[in-house]
């Protein structure tokens, strides 16, 4: 295969999922070193790639959901000129990255007018020129899933590591708040995220205090707060700061730094000054594994072979019941420490 002058990635669904693509992205760029390479993503996920070295450009667009204060004719107005920027890029390829037959995806791929779209199908029926079936998709982890379309483009071989940027600013500001509260020598630092999306992924904010407690008791641990900052009756974007201070409140004479995160960086980065993290499947959880980070992972009514942290040592809880309140302190904490002595050997 010649090496095509421009690509396009499409992946415009949530965080986890755009960081399960990084060894994809990372593996056509090292097939195609000076191949225009870029992704499509919405302005939820995409700061996730910012800075990131395989990466040529983000191409951000905006979903009316995230802003109900701006006019639906203004974002289709956004929408059609990216349309036209992009067309004038002259595609070689628009990769539809999401596993998963996506038909609106396929028709906006087609209004780019590249010369081949790549994707999945269920059937021989579809938009795309070349489809990964979606039936091999079946049983693997969402990483290889995607990186199925690695051999369209002749990659061969297992997928690399998953990977993400840390802005420096943000680091440093994080590093700097560490200072600030006196913690910094206090080891392990434990990140704790306190919040999911879906109600079945989130544990009670009591059993995250007693947990707290209870490491700083038996191993000096010292803690790094994370939570989705807003109110909880936010319809656009609900958040947990009421469940924060119950935490803040209760962890009362633990050492606990709260970190708030307006913004995808100060996450990446506040998880990246961790040496270990303890949250429920979601975004964040895949955000640690880019940043290699050990892991306490809470699962609810979700599928761990397809989302479990990828490549990182970790320790997985998920009742029978699929719902995360039925997972005690004593679990969470034994499988802290099974983890503990995993990362130490």
């Amino acid at each position: 295969m010649s090496e095509p002058k421009a690509i396009l990635v499409i992946r415009r669904d949530n965080i986890g999922d755009l960081v399960c693509t990084t060894p994809f992205l990372s593996a056509l760029r090292k097939r195609f070193p000076d191949t225009w390479l870029a992704v499509y993503a919405n302005s939820y996920n995409a700061p996730i790639l910012a800075r990131h070295p395989d990466i040529d450009e983000v191409i951000v667009y905006r979903k009316a959901k995230h802003y109900p204060d701006v006019s639906r004719l203004a974002l289709l107005l956004e929408r059609v000129r990216l349309v036209r920027r992009l067309r004038a890029e002259r595609l070689d390829y628009v990769i539809l990255a999401a596993p998963g037959e996506h038909r609106r995806q396929q028709w906006f791929a087609r209004l780019l007018a590249p010369k081949c779209i790549v994707g999945f199908a269920k059937n021989s029926y579809s938009c795309l020129d070349v489809s990964v079936p979606i039936e091999r998709t079946q049983d693997l982890h969402e990483v290889e899933a995607v990186f199925l379309l690695a051999g369209v483009f002749g990659i061969e071989g297992p997928p690399p590591p998953l990977s993400i940027p840390v802005d420096p600013a943000e680091l440093t500001r994080i590093r700097s708040a560490i200072q600030v509260k006196r913690i910094a020598q206090q080891r392990p630092l434990a990140g704790v995220h306190i919040s999911a999306r879906k109600p079945s992924q989130r544990w009670p904010t009591d059993r995250f205090v007693a947990l707290m407690r209870a490491l700083h008791r038996r191993h000096g641990c010292a803690f790094i707060l994370f939570w989705s900052p807003g109110d909880e009756n936010d319809p656009r974007h609900p958040g947990d700061d009421h469940k924060a201070r119950q935490a803040l409140e209760g962890a009362r004479g633990v050492p606990v730094l709260s970190w708030s995160t307006h913004g995808l960086p100060s996450l990446v980065a506040g998880l990246a000054a961790c040496d270990r993290v303890i949250c429920s499947d979601g975004g964040a959880m895949h955000i640690a594994a880019a940043l290699g980070k050990p892991i306490v992972c809470l699962f609810g009514d979700s599928d761990p072979g397809r989302w479990r942290p990828w490549g990182r040592p970790h320790e997985l809880l998920q009742p029978t019941s699929r719902d995360v309140a039925d997972i005690s302190v004593d679990d969470v904490l034994a499988a802290y420490e099974r983890l503990s002595v995993r990362a130490a050997t």
